[in-house]
């Protein structure tokens, strides 16, 4: 009974800290950058909310018409809301959540807070955005879904923004590969934008998570959307840019990816055409240029922790995905410590040479370094 009873004052408390967020997230002019600088200066959301004028000025960013605002927080109905969310099955994330994502923490304007539909698993750690114009080609509308259909293959998660075009071609063929995808809204959850997207979204609730920072019935606005490609971003560990004029808001995902530390790669298209001159200023301004999924996953870097594949083993590097099944086992077999030859031959079972020219194709692909002439170690 102790245990019950502990168990329910630990949930009184977290919802007591999450509704906290949640009118926070809500003030008017509390925008990520200030939220921030709040939270820093006092603590906890809670505290915010029972501060001082005072107190309140003295955060950076923080006026008399912003102290007022928060001032008035207290007073901000939650009910529908909470309402909504329970009748349709919306989470709510806060940055304290365990399962808030670990990649968009580190970006530097998280959302403070996430509505989620569908499920996050800790899979979808390892994540490429593919995004593109609305107005797709029917190259465009090819090499997306080949490239989304690769990547949900090896065990990515595509991301997308749910958009006609690109967005919607990339979460389509994920599916269809029967991998996992996200899709990102500039909307609320239950104020859909493209309305008709609505089959695709509950889709991709069954095999994936549909998110959005905007309360549950927000309809979309236009500023909403670059703030969403942050998230976008944010999500993934690269961002692949199929299709994009030179005015496209792709190219916001690509520069956000940019400040965020994330790689950045754009796929060539015919040099008569609108469509390919935002692709072709990224790869002049240094994107990765992309012909096959192997061009994303070789560009990427090791992992900054190890992430979670279907099948159960740990993901360091995403260029592990594409390996064969021979190279698989041999590079399970060499460990973080120094690994002698004998023992991987004699883990895999497997002829000398063959163990010999398999690492040196783990070597070429970055996965493990050789410390001597029999030893090796994973990278």
């Amino acid at each position: 009974m102790r245990d019950q009873d502990a168990n329910a004052n630990a949930s009184a408390g977290r919802s007591s800290v999450c509704q906290a967020m949640l009118r926070l997230s809500l003030v008017p002019g509390v925008g990520p950058r200030i939220f921030n600088e709040l939270l820093n200066c006092l603590g906890s959301a809670e505290n915010v909310l029972r501060a001082t004028p005072n107190q309140l000025r003295a955060v950076p960013g923080v006026g008399s018409k912003l102290t007022r605002e928060i001032g008035n927080a207290k007073q901000i109905e939650l009910g529908q809301i909470l309402e909504d969310c329970e009748r349709h099955s919306i989470g709510i994330l806060d940055r304290h959540c365990e399962n808030y994502p670990p990649l968009l923490k580190q970006i530097h304007d998280p959302p403070n807070i996430l509505y989620q539909q569908g499920e996050l698993l800790p899979q979808d750690e390892v994540a490429i955005a593919v995004v593109g114009t609305r107005h797709a080609s029917n190259y465009g509308k090819k090499v997306a879904e080949r490239l989304a259909r690769g990547l949900a293959s090896s065990g990515v998660t595509v991301v997308s923004g749910l958009a006609r075009g690109v967005d919607a071609v990339a979460h389509r063929a994920a599916l269809a590969a029967g991998g996992r995808t996200v899709a990102v809204l500039g909307s609320g959850l239950l104020d859909l934008y493209p309305a008709e997207h609505d089959d695709l979204a509950r889709e991709i609730c069954q095999q994936g998570a549909v998110l959005s920072e905007l309360p549950p019935r927000s309809p979309p606005r236009r500023s909403a959307f670059p703030q969403r490609n942050r998230i976008v971003s944010g999500l993934s560990l690269g961002v692949v840019v199929v299709e994009a004029a030179e005015r496209s808001g792709a190219l916001i995902s690509a520069r956000l990816a940019m400040e965020q530390d994330r790689e950045v790669f754009a796929v060539p298209g015919r040099i008569d055409s609108r469509l390919s001159r935002g692709c072709h200023r990224l790869i002049r301004d240094g994107a990765k240029l992309v012909e096959t999924v192997e061009d994303i996953l070789e560009e990427l870097g090791p992992l900054s922790a190890p992430a979670a594949h279907p099948d159960g083993r740990e993901i360091r590097h995403p260029a592990e995905l594409k390996l064969t099944d021979q190279e698989q086992l041999i590079l399970q077999a060499i460990g973080s410590e120094v690994t002698q030859l004998d023992q991987v031959v004699a883990v895999t079972a497997l002829p000398v040479a063959r163990v010999l020219s398999t690492i040196s194709v783990l070597e070429i692909r970055r996965l493990v370094r050789r410390v001597s002439g029999t030893t090796f170690v994973r990278v």
